[in-house]
């Protein structure tokens, strides 16, 4: 009774008390209390009191409810019976309210039933006993039906912490008893006001792989109830959900497919279509308007395939799904969107085709559907065109609102880019060219000009740029002739500059191309000192510009530095941010790249010269001041170096760049080793120029890993191993880099072991943890002749079993990508030679390391790495064959019968023994997985054999 008493002052102190450190306590206070033994007896006492108040009435049955779902197997097999019927009894108590305590119980005994088997339960199972606590109590109907509404629902709810078998089992019985379920439904049926909850009943019923044939669905008077309630004056959300459920079954696989449901196809179908004069009529309710179109949204979905043969019966389909996109809504018309990308995939698809046999005929049937749909698809495109255009009042709308605006536009994008698809996209430039030309009409000049027609014609045709063929001559020569006159606008602006991006490869390819490219290219100036939005679009464009017409642009460089210079220096009007101008450097890197290499070694220094200077200036005044620069002021200088060293293709004339930078480079390491940010953009910078030069590089490479490796011991920064894993890409198998490679692996790997020697070590330097383990199975890859005969070899697996349970998701891959590399170094080139050292390390440490494997497997790491867990201890499995197996064995034999059964674990070690016997593994992962999924089906289990297998104190017991 204190106990009650406690709960009952927490809880109002949760709710009512003026003091928020009161609330989260007492909030703190009531979580602990729903995990302990009591509180199976405190909220159910509590929820039969009749004094508890409508709070104490919820988090009771809340409580309630989690208990079953998750600690079920907290109580005595004698406790059900007991339980079952006081669920019972409060499921009466409440049957009229309030919903909220009534839907909790309601789970809660679908939760139970689906831990218990229909033998135990009684009375032929809970779909039987139900039927015969409806019968003997008629007044408590409503109760027990929201009971028969969850109970299939719970089939598919995973936070019940049920076994895998036993949940497989519980579908199977709810399946066998659908008979009856839908016998105490249609039963129901008489009584008048409760037909709305016996129809979601029934739909939620439809929702279980039944398997009940069309035919008998099709008369069953719960189907032609919903369907009948169609034409009621409200159209009833329940009569829609049924038939929804009942379009997706007759055409889902588990059904047996559309020609066995063709009797149950053939009911809906009419009566449906008989709704397509609604979506018209301005009287009736938008709600009632929506689930038509959500009706017809799901018809076309599920018999996509039957409308894509271009019927007659499938183009009324068609009709009246081009009637629903042409709703006024936008969230009414894009219901349609998915089945216009679906239809689109299948007429476009070879293999829709394939049954047709030769190739004559194969062309005949593909033409004839194409005819069929072009009109379809024309119409469409009209239809969904004028959704992307501004509205009057953008500038006064939310955030949320613009960001919705935008999520518009780019659905918008996908149906156009479905049509072009099917019309092709010279026919569907047509189209939306008269749009723009319509627009333009109407568009007048001045401030006042009606812009926003014009931007939304041009967003559609940039929309399709990638579908409108290079050579195409009638249109858009004209388009990019209107693209000077048209007002400079922002938003409009903005348009037009992506637009002329969008277009780059017909531009290079045109005949025109080279009359037309500098006034567009004065459209992208202006763009740049127009808006920052405007400035970024044209940044962009001035990108695809000089990548595509690169060979036309080269005798331009003078005027295309000019601009270049304007934006990197920040002087003038130009508005380009530092992250866009990183656009115009990737430009005119790309245009020095088709230069013949002579002319390229000017033009590089050109390219480097604005962005040097500051950094020449920064390091000249001295160690004091450039310490105390912003990192920002540094790295917008240094992050454009990468782009220049990433895109210049001219090996020679990048590493010379690199060695006469290099002392500016060097200052720089020297002064900033400790600023992160500065040290990954100029981590970055070598990177590219490591990649770009190779072997050009010469001695600057020496000096720079000379650099990193003294500097790391110092700073530890995880971008110096980030940089020495590119090195070893490049110069790993190179015999005259051996020496220093070498000791840079060994000097960097020494000190990061020395470093992390804990899981607390692990979890404060993830970003270390993550690059030392991703440039050791570079090192595997690359140089493994310098890197397993090393001692560090075997420093390292030590490292990765201290890690291997870190939380941080990219640094527990990549030490599951090291470990996995070395049990598959045989399938490595030259790897076999390696294989006697991989063994002496690896051989001594399997027990522990399966076991750490297994830990993470069952509860030690998220289930999201379930996969690269399973994948390492595969790898582990197939390298060492039945004595892996044997570690495994040795290891899930500590786990207690109570949270794993001997036929779960003998199933778990079956799929290791066929993974190391060398059968495929595809199938064999599922008893992995529910081993998984068993040890942590709540957080009694998973404390349990986390407590049998203690991965993080393995690691400290020596190995001899």
């Amino acid at each position: 009774m204190e106990l009650q008493n406690t709960v009952k002052e927490a809880l109002n102190a949760l709710y009512h008390h003026p003091d928020d450190a009161v609330r989260m306590q007492a909030d703190r206070w009531l979580q602990d209390f729903q995990r302990t033994l009591d509180a199976w007896q405190v909220a159910d006492n509590l929820l039969h009191d009749a004094t508890s108040n409508l709070e104490t009435l919820i988090f009771c049955s809340q409580t309630l409810r989690s208990k079953v779902q998750r600690d079920f197997e907290e109580l005595p097999s004698e406790a059900f019976r007991p339980l079952r019927d006081s669920l019972n009894t409060l499921l009466k108590k409440f049957h009229k309210g309030p919903p909220k305590v009534r839907t909790q119980i309601s789970i809660a005994v679908a939760a139970l039933a689906v831990y218990v088997p229909a033998e135990d339960w009684g009375d032929g199972g809970i779909v039987n006993w139900l039927r015969d606590e409806m019968k003997s109590h008629p007044e408590y109907i409503p109760g027990f039906l929201e009971l028969l509404t969850v109970l299939p629902e719970e089939v598919y709810n995973y936070k019940i912490a049920a076994r895998p078998e036993r949940r497989r089992q519980f579908e199977k019985e709810l399946t066998s008893q659908m008979e009856v379920a839908l016998s105490i439904l249609t039963a129901c049926l008489s009584i008048n006001e409760l037909k709305e909850q016996v129809l979601e009943a029934f739909a939620s019923w439809l929702r279980l792989k039944h398997g009940i044939p069309g035919a008998v669905l099709a008369s069953q008077p719960l189907v032609h109830t919903a369907l009948s309630s169609l034409n009621a004056e409200f159209i009833s959300e329940a009569s829609v959900n049924v038939i929804s459920e009942l379009i997706h079954y007759s055409a889902g696989g588990s059904s047996g497919g559309v020609a066995v449901q063709m009797p149950l196809i053939q009911v809906i179908v009419p009566q449906v279509m008989s709704l397509k004069a609604h979506l018209k009529d301005s009287s009736k309710d938008e709600e009632d308007v929506k689930a038509i179109a959500r009706l017809f949204a799901d018809m076309g979905d599920s018999y996509v395939e039957l409308i894509a043969t271009g019927s007659d019966e499938s183009m009324l389909i068609i009709n009246a799904l081009l009637e629903v996109a042409s709703h006024p809504e936008y969230y009414i018309a894009s219901m349609t969107f998915n089945f216009w990308h679906s239809l689109q995939v299948i007429l476009t698809k070879r293999d829709s085709y394939l049954p047709f046999g030769n190739e004559a005929s194969i062309e005949a049937e593909r033409q004839r559907r194409q005819d069929a749909f072009v009109p379809s698809y024309e119409s469409l495109v009209s239809l969904v065109s004028f959704r992307v255009q501004y509205p009057q009042d953008y500038h006064d709308l939310s955030h949320e609102d613009r960001k919705e605006f935008k999520q518009t536009r780019y659905a918008v994008a996908d149906v156009l880019i479905d049509a072009a698809s099917v019309l092709g996209g010279d026919a569907t430039l047509r189209i939306l060219y008269k749009k723009l030309v319509e627009a333009i009409a109407g568009c007048g000049n001045g401030e006042n000009s009606e812009w926003r027609p014009v931007e939304a014609a041009l967003f559609c045709i940039r929309a399709i740029s990638n579908y409108v063929s290079v050579v195409e001559a009638e249109v858009m020569p004209q388009v990019m002739s209107l693209l000077p006159k048209l007002p400079r606008q922002p938003q409009l602006l903005q348009t037009v500059c992506l637009s002329i991006g969008a277009y780059s490869k017909w531009l290079d390819s045109a005949s025109i191309g080279p009359s037309i490219l500098p006034s567009l290219i004065d459209i992208l100036m202006s763009g740049m000192g127009t808006s920052e939005d405007s400035a970024a679009a044209a940044a962009l464009a001035f990108r695809h510009i000089c990548d595509d017409c690169r060979r036309k642009l080269c005798g331009c460089l003078d005027g295309l530095f000019h601009i270049y210079h304007r934006a990197v220096s920040g002087e003038g009007s130009f508005k380009v941010s530092a992250e866009d101008s990183l656009h115009l450097v990737e430009a005119l890197s790309m245009v020095i790249t088709q230069l013949p290499p002579d002319n390229a070694k000017s033009a590089l220094e050109a390219l480097c010269l604005p962005v040097v200077t500051p950094l020449q200036e920064a390091v000249s005044q001295g160690p004091e001041i450039l310490n105390k620069k912003p990192a920002r002021e540094l790295t917008v200088h240094i992050d454009r170096f990468a782009y220049i060293f990433r895109y210049v293709n001219h090996p020679e004339a990048v590493a010379d760049a690199i060695q006469r930078l290099w002392p500016i480079f060097k200052a720089i390491f020297d002064l900033r080793a400790w600023d992160m940010r500065t040290m990954e953009s100029l981590c970055r910078a070598c990177k590219y120029a490591v990649r770009t030069s190779g072997r050009f590089m010469g001695i600057t490479i020496g000096a720079m890993l000379e650099e990193i490796q003294g500097l790391y011991k110092q700073h530890f920064q995880p971008c110096f191993l980030y940089l020495s894993s590119e090195v070893i890409k490049i110069f790993g198998s190179d015999s005259s880099c051996a020496n220093y490679l070498k000791n840079l692996i060994e000097s960097l790997f020494l000190n990061t072991t020395r470093l992390l020697t804990n899981i607390q070590e692990f979890t404060a330097r993830p970003d270390i943890a993550d690059d030392c383990f991703l440039l050791a199975s570079r090192c595997i890859r690359y140089c493994p002749q310098l890197f397993m005969p090393s001692e560090v070899f075997q420093s390292l697996v030590d490292c990765s079993m201290i890690g291997i349970t870190v939380q941080h998701r990219e640094a527990s891959n990549s030490i599951l990508t090291f470990l996995t590399d070395i049990f598959d170094l045989a399938n490595s080139s030259n790897g076999e030679q390696y294989l006697p050292i991989r063994d002496s390390v690896i051989i001594p440490r399997g027990p522990t390391i399966t076991r750490i494997l297994i830990a993470s497997l069952t509860g030690a790491l998220p289930s999201s790495r379930l996969e690269s867990v399973t994948y390492t201890l595969l790898a582990l499995t197939r390298a060492y064959g039945a004595r892996a197996v044997e570690w495994a064995n040795e290891s899930v034999s500590l786990i207690p019968l109570t949270a794993v059964t001997e036929v779960e674990r003998s199933r778990f070690l079956k799929a290791l023994s066929d993974a190391a016997s060398g059968f495929d593994i595809g199938s064999r992962t599922v008893p992995i997985e529910e081993i998984s999924d068993v040890c942590r089906r709540n957080r009694t289990v998973q404390e349990i054999v986390q407590g049998a297998l203690r991965p993080l104190e393995l690691n400290l017991i020596p190995v001899s």
